[in-house]
């Protein structure tokens, strides 16, 4: 299924790409901004899931960022579409078989650290799995990785230091902490904000685990990024909403434009 959709792919744009980039909820507007861009919906691909999110467009754009040629994802796949983990990975695979070697991930997320601010960007350093699922259970497909992959730097140290560097010379605050990933699609309760705290999470989403799993497997280097939309269930004292995610989106898609931007031209 892999290599058909690659074949497909390839059928239809020309260029090498060694950069991958997962845009978020709210956050796909940078897609536009990509220079001789080539797109492909993933309605076209064989076998290819399709995303059916809010705010994700669910297509592939091909092209220039800042002088690097870039693989986009504008809009991703979740588990709570009710797709098996199989599927949610699968655009890191084709990504591998396309020549991506670094990945930036992109997401929504809710604040559990009482010290960020909602439309702070968090760089990612670790992550914790709550979804219950692993996308390596199964037989080990050798041609994309070991059957135990080490994840001990899932996040790569030096693509964040590039990060903080850029933001450096942007004039830009960056927060850095913990992901915690669960399946969703109903958000969490504030008893499991108060967990999650306990467990060192700083923010909470319902994507980017399985996709930073499949990429560490397959050798990829990730540099990832939480964009606080909202504060975590219980924090607030008001109810969480999809279109307050959708909005900071789009309040804070210019900041994360231009530090992605400058984050690829330097990798």
């Amino acid at each position: 299924m892999i290599e058909s959709a690659v074949e497909f792919i390839k059928s239809k744009i020309t260029g090498d790409f060694e950069i991958g980039i997962i845009l978020g909820s709210g956050l796909g507007t940078l897609g536009e901004k990509i220079e001789n861009s080539q797109y492909v919906d993933y309605a076209d691909i064989p076998n290819f899931p399709v995303s059916t999110a809010p705010g994700h467009v669910g297509r592939f754009v091909f092209g220039q960022l800042n002088g690097k040629n870039v693989m986009c994802m504008q809009g991703r796949i979740h588990l709570y579409e009710g797709y098996e983990v199989s599927s949610v990975v699968m655009p890191i695979r084709v990504m591998k078989m396309m020549g991506v070697k670094k990945l930036i991930v992109t997401n929504a997320a809710g604040g559990i650290n009482e010290n960020f601010d909602v439309g702070d960007i968090m760089v990612i350093s670790d992550h914790i799995n709550f979804t219950g699922r692993n996308c390596l259970i199964g037989r080990n497909d050798d041609r994309f990785g070991v059957r135990f992959p080490d994840m001990s730097f899932g996040y790569s140290p030096e693509l964040s230091r590039v990060a903080f560097n850029c933001a450096k010379r942007l004039n830009m605050k960056l927060q850095k902490g913990v992901y915690i990933g669960c399946t969703g699609p109903s958000y969490e309760t504030p008893a499991e904000i108060r967990a999650f705290r306990i467990m060192g999470a700083d923010a909470v989403g319902m994507s980017t685990v399985q996709e930073v799993i499949a990429a560490n497997h397959c050798g990829i280097e990730v540099l990832g990024f939480s964009l606080i939309s909202n504060k975590a269930a219980g924090l607030s004292g008001e109810r969480l909403t999809e279109e307050e995610v959708l909005t900071i989106g789009r309040q804070k898609s210019e900041e994360m434009q231009t530090l992605i931007t400058e984050i690829v031209g330097e990798i």
